[in-house]
């Protein structure tokens, strides 16, 4: 499969909405119950790009896409983020997850980073199996933490080291900051 990467903008609101709305509308996969709108997908997107990536894989159509957002509010926390991806239906397998998810660690590298977190929702065998083969290791599972579909799921989360940890870390760099330095990092909402 023949697929590029790039920096998401506004326009792909509406593709991105359209993998997100089946997994949120038939999977446990996602905690979200009802699937956002092109318009509220496309104001995530605005908000996320000036300071942190989210990047979408396409050929001819979007196939997938990955975002770093913020791992907590308080500010000791800000070396570190919560990172997410979904992938087509018709595109899993063919290594869209891996090339997205390896762009997203290299610009979250990048801008200063330490730690990237995700959340897997169980069972989900292939998510585990990505997670694990990008350098995550297992960090905890909140167990009967989320409630849909008449059931309530476990979560596992996963912790991958984007950096050695310093003494005295400078600052995140917005990626707006680095459009000129990291391909692909255009913020271009």
């Amino acid at each position: 499969m023949t697929f590029a990467v790039r920096s998401a903008t506004a326009g792909d609101a509406g593709p991105i909405a359209a993998i997100y709305a089946p997994i949120v509308e038939a999977t446990h996969i996602s905690f979200e119950e009802i699937a956002p709108t092109e318009s509220q997908m496309r104001t995530r997107i605005k908000m996320t790009c000036p300071r942190l990536p989210w990047l979408v894989a396409e050929s001819d159509l979007v196939l997938g896409y990955a975002y770093a957002s913020e791992h907590r509010a308080r500010s000791a926390y800000r070396w570190s983020v919560d990172v997410a991806l979904y992938v087509a239906a018709t595109a899993r397998r063919g290594g869209v997850g891996r090339t997205l998810y390896t762009a997203l660690f290299a610009i979250l590298t990048e801008q200063g980073y330490y730690n990237a977190f995700a959340g897997t929702t169980l069972p989900n065998e292939a998510s585990v199996a990505l997670h694990r083969a990008l350098g995550f290791e297992p960090v905890g599972i909140y167990r009967n933490v989320g409630y849909k579909q008449g059931r309530w799921w476990d979560v596992a989360w996963w912790q991958r080291p984007l950096a050695a940890p310093q003494p005295h870390p400078a600052e995140p760099t917005p990626l707006a900051a680095l459009a000129s330095r990291v391909p692909g990092a255009q913020s271009r909402a």
